[in-house]
């Protein structure tokens, strides 16, 4: 095949992801570039995710690109996209999964030990997530919740800059970028009770239906098992009519447990249940129909 063109944002992380692909390509035989693009997302960085207008924040300028060939692959953090791809796009391989959980970083001086999550009494928290900002007021109540948008880098800087005392991101973006994390006292939430983003730690390998070359070739390197993990947690999101602005974390376990929180609004705080997932995706309707009846 020609040369892959692969669309990445410009991110570390975005071009971490894009390279990490590029270079299972090239092993396997095949050329590739990687071409940047901007997407909303990185533009407008003083709205959080559910002030802002529609879906496809950081994907929407890309999936454009693949639509007029400027570009032959997409490589997505699988939790950025929508659940239905545009018509004449498909998703043809997903990653192996990097760790779903989330990362707490802390400041030392507000380190307490003492109190949930090792935070001292009263702290302003960052992040942008909805999901994020549910779960952490069902398990501190004298928190602030401040907002906190950037590329990874950026996040962990406004944190020692003491705009925070502590902030939540993905496990996965920090272990990627391989980060100097020292100063800071980092915990790892457990992903079973601290529930991530529905496909959170994959990559999502985006390109056009037509291209069915690419798609062979892109089937070497799919995760079978990962692929059907997050099928479920998708499926729900889809179910629930949500995007990233929903307060939701959904996780199926290797094992097939399937771990949920949800809440309407994040002001109301999350609601956690967990089931056991058959071999196929209709668990995603039984949790809908128990998260809505549980809900009104």
């Amino acid at each position: 095949m020609k040369n892959i063109v692969i669309g990445s944002r410009g991110s570390d992380l975005a071009l971490w992801q894009a390279n990490h692909v590029k270079d299972q390509l090239e092993a396997a035989g095949h050329g590739a570039t990687i071409k940047i693009i901007s997407t909303q997302g990185d533009r407008i960085q003083h709205l959080s995710f559910d002030k802002m207008e529609g879906k496809g924040f950081f994907t929407k300028e890309i999936e454009a690109a693949l639509l007029d060939d400027s570009i032959d692959l997409a490589v997505h953090s699988h939790k950025d996209l929508e659940t239905t791809s545009p018509e004449g796009l498909i998703i043809a391989a997903v990653s192996e999964r990097e760790s779903p959980a989330e990362l707490l970083l802390i400041r030392q001086d507000s380190l307490d030990e003492e109190q949930p999550l090792g935070i001292k009494e009263n702290p302003v928290i960052g992040t942008s997530s909805a999901r994020r900002k549910s779960q952490l007021i069902t398990f501190r109540d004298d928190l602030t919740i401040k907002d906190l948008r950037g590329n990874v880098p950026t996040r962990i800087n406004k944190l020692r800059e003491g705009q925070y005392d502590a902030i939540v991101l993905a496990l996965a973006g920090v272990k990627r970028l391989e980060l100097e994390l020292s100063d800071l006292v980092t915990t790892t939430l457990d992903p079973t009770v601290f529930v991530p983003a529905p496909a959170q730690g994959v990559l999502g390998l985006q390109i056009r239906e037509t291209d069915t070359e690419l798609q062979k070739i892109l089937a070497e390197i799919n995760v079978e098992a990962v692929q059907h993990q997050i099928g479920i947690e998708r499926q729900v999101l889809k179910l629930l009519h949500g995007g990233c602005q929903m307060p939701l974390g959904v996780y199926c376990t290797p094992e097939n447990d399937v771990h949920v929180a949800f809440a309407q609004s994040w002001e109301d705080g999350a609601l956690f249940k967990t089931y056991r997932a058959t071999n196929d995706l209709s668990i995603a309707q039984t949790i809908v129909d128990e998260l809505n009846a549980s809900t009104q």
